[in-house]
This record gives structure tokens, sequence and C-alpha cells, in this order.
């Protein structure tokens, strides 16, 4: 199973992320999870999102980015849910193995994500730490998907990147299956 953890505040308000979840909304062996929908006073149920965890292959982190990281329900998820002896540290091997596939929306296009632009670094710059929180629990970084410029592209540029969201997904869907048969 694909576990998919959307962490957007204000879905209503980003087309982006309404367009990629439109796009896996109905694939099966897909479980999604709205953090901010589930936990809106951030009161995050440790036991069901580890047995969430425990039941996927394939992780999914489908958020804007924030301050060059995820938002906050999503940090406070990672803080609570990834824990020490469970996910890292002596004892800690539950995701092993696991694949990790970051789905990030950023509203700035890659003219502000360079030496000379507002952010001063490539977006790349801050995919590190994101990367590093997948691996540091043992699992297996997946290439990312990047929606840059997130309320200005195109209809049919997000249309694509909704398309590419849906087929990376039920290509894993399938790869779980072959494993399993």
């Amino acid at each position: 199973m694909v576990l998919v953890l959307q962490a957007h505040p204000y879905p209503d308000r980003s087309r982006a992320n309404k367009a990629l979840s439109a796009a896996i909304d109905g694939l099966k062996g897909i479980e999604v999870r709205s953090l901010y929908d589930l936990y809106p006073d951030y009161a995050i149920d440790i036991d069901v999102e580890q047995a969430a965890l425990l039941r996927a292959s394939t992780i999914v982190w489908q958020h804007p980015i924030y301050w060059y990281s995820a938002p906050a329900l999503m940090k406070l998820w990672f803080e609570k849910v990834l824990a020490h002896g469970w996910a890292y540290g002596e004892g800690g091997t539950q995701l092993h193995g696991k694949r990790c596939l970051w789905v990030v929306t950023a509203g700035a296009d890659n003219s502000a994500y360079s030496e000379s632009g507002m952010h001063r670094f490539p977006f790349e710059a801050f995919v590190p730490v994101m990367q590093q929180t997948a691996q540091f629990c043992g699992m297996e970084w997946l290439e990312p998907i990047i929606v840059k410029a997130a309320h200005r592209i195109s209809r049919e540029t997000l249309e694509a990147f909704a398309v590419e969201y849906r087929a990376r997904l039920a290509a894993l869907v399938a790869e779980e299956g072959l494993h399993l048969a």
C-alpha cells in the first residue's frame, strides 16, 4: 500500500495541491491521510499514524514548502511519529526498506531559487533535510516531484505534474503487487 500524507494548512487555496490530490483520488492501493483535517488541534495520534506507516510499503509526503521545509503540522508529525526506538536509533527499524516520495509545491519559480534570486540558493539546496529525514529512518529516497511557481504555472503544466504524480503512484502500487505475488 502507498500511504500519502498530505499536509497543506489551506488546501482550498492551493490550486496545485488540489490538482495533485485530485489526480490520485480513487487510485487503488493508496491510502490518503490529510493531516490538517485529521489533527486541526495538532493532537497527533501517534499509534494510529505509526500503524498507517506499518501498512505501507511507500510513504509520500505531499505538502507546500514553508520556510524552506515542511508546514508546522508535518514537522510536528515527524517529531512525534518518527520516534527514537521506533523509526530510528536502537531498535528503530520499523521504516527500514520502505520507499519515500516527496511531492512538494513552491510558489516561487526557478529564478527565485538561484544565487541572484530572493531565496539565494537553488531549490535543490533545500532537498537534503527531507531526504536525510527519510534516510535516517532507513527509508529509500525516491526522486521527488517538485512543482515550482505552483500558483502561476499554466493549467497544462500543472496538469502534466498531476498526470506524472498519478503515474508514479500507480507504478509504485503495481510494483508492490509484483512483490506480493
